[in-house]
């Protein structure tokens, strides 16, 4: 995320909303899943979150019929269902979707109520809404003649096309196989937590080192018990917000051409002379170098640090009661353990057929498109270096213009290689453990998939 260039999109923004009722998006004229003669393409989204959202969008400016599945009420996804002190952890120039930029009088970091807002008026501004049936989970997804979408309400749906949006920071993760022993107090996962008062005057444990882990811990230190204790085997790159004046992810200009390595080096450079290291805060080495491991981004966890209201801890041995044994030999009684670990990566609507070995394991045609079949295409199955949302904006786009016929996808072959090549990189890079399947670098990204769609408009 340190330090990177900020990008144009190579999208042109919209000024006013499209036209969603338009000629075009016919059956495909390549591909042994479609028939010409067959009528217009009628396409399920199943998500209304933000790559639910740009989805749809990107599949109405196409022409295409669009029927969208959201199991709330109102549209935005996890950002509607977040605690109380979330904000953005990539800059707002960063993170907005290029058809739609936030105000810019918003500040940097805008709150997580702000974006969800963003999203409610994404979704009003181009006439979405009208798409999305709220309320329905969809429970099956089938191969047929078409695609059959089956949701809790009963009702079923056929389609000549699906895509999937449903996020993968919903189903919670907890230590697997768990720690020897019993707690006796209160344990709780990072994605339940909402306000700081349930920590009010009890000692606290919050196990992790991403960016919930480090926003829990400061929220926790304004009302427990004594320190906030904060426990991981491994640690992480901690970047500020800001570094020399500006939004730490805008910060390097034309370093995002170099190769990651190079990037790196600086980085880590400009980093260690900012801040130092997260050695020096107490807290354990990182366990890979700059742009390997997920950075945590946060302005106010080493201040707490230096100032002894949150206290490092190491990875725990065992639970004992009220006392949390760490592997130091180290323990602390503790009223609340906070679980911040993560979430499994669920698609539960798909059968084994079409997930192989696990959705983290999914091999994706530059992230989107099924190997198997490409009219099964996934928005925001992916872990970004950056923000997901112009990610996801222009998977969408990808999708919609293969789904509309204005792009040809490669030969079966070529994708696969495109796909054990990018794969045997991105193991290289991030570890054969760290879901590299679903791994991309931001800036990367972005700028191929905008020539990937002009490629396939000219083949």
């Amino acid at each position: 995320m340190l330090p990177c260039v900020v990008v144009a999109h190579n999208l042109r923004p919209q000024t006013r909303a499209p036209r969603h009722v338009q000629p075009g998006c016919q059956r495909l004229r390549f591909g042994k899943h479609h028939n010409p003669a067959r009528r217009s393409m009628r396409v399920a989204v199943i998500g209304a979150g933000a790559a639910g959202l740009a989805a749809v969008k990107a599949l109405l400016d196409a022409g295409c019929e669009v029927v969208a599945y959201e199991r709330r009420d109102r549209p935005g996804g996890l950002w509607t269902e977040t605690y109380a002190s979330l904000h953005l952890n990539t800059s707002r120039g960063r993170t907005e979707f290029a058809d739609f930029p936030m105000p810019a009088d918003w500040p940097d970091y805008p709150s997580a109520e702000r974006v969800a807002g963003y999203l409610a008026t994404y979704a009003d501004r181009f006439r979405l809404t009208d798409h999305i049936r709220y309320g329905e989970t969809v429970t099956a997804v089938e191969r047929g003649q078409r695609w059959t979408v089956t949701t809790d309400r009963g009702g079923a749906g056929e389609f000549d096309a699906v895509v999937v949006a449903n996020g993968h920071n919903w189903a919670p993760r907890l230590p697997d196989p768990g720690y020897p022993g019993t707690f006796d107090g209160i344990q709780m996962h990072a994605h339940d937590y909402r306000t700081a008062d349930v920590f009010q005057g009890r000692r606290v444990l919050v196990v992790g080192m991403g960016n919930s882990a480090m926003d829990i811990a400061v929220d926790a230190s304004h009302t427990a018990s004594g320190p906030v204790l904060l426990s991981a085997r491994h640690g992480v790159h901690i970047v500020p917000k800001y570094l020399f004046g500006r939004p730490s992810d805008a910060t390097g200009g034309a370093l995002s051409v170099l190769p990651w390595r190079v990037r790196q080096r600086v980085a880590e450079t400009m980093l260690r002379l900012a801040v130092g290291t997260p050695q020096r805060y107490g807290l354990p080495a990182p366990a890979g170098g700059l742009f390997q491991n997920h950075p945590t981004i946060s302005d106010t966890i080493l201040h707490r640090l230096t100032h002894g209201e949150v206290a490092a801890r190491p990875g725990i041995e065992r639970l004992d009661g009220t006392k949390v044994v760490f592997t130091d030999g180290t323990c602390d009684d503790v009223d609340v353990i906070v679980w911040a670990t993560g979430y499994r990566v669920q698609i539960p609507f798909l059968p084994s057929k079409w997930l192989g070995e696990g959705p983290e394991r999914l091999p994706l045609y530059r992230r989107v498109f099924h190997l198997d079949d490409p009219t099964l295409a996934f928005v925001g199955l992916m872990q970004s270096t950056g923000s997901a949302f112009p990610v996801v904006e222009v998977q969408a786009k990808l999708a919609a213009a293969y789904l509309s016929g204005s792009y040809a996808l490669p030969p079966a072959a070529d994708q696969r290689r495109a796909v054990d090549r990018d794969l045997r990189a991105a193991i290289t890079r991030w570890g054969a453990h760290g879901r590299p399947h679903m791994r991309i670098d931001f800036d990367r990204y972005v700028t191929a998939m905008t020539r990937e769609i002009a490629r396939g408009a000219s083949s």
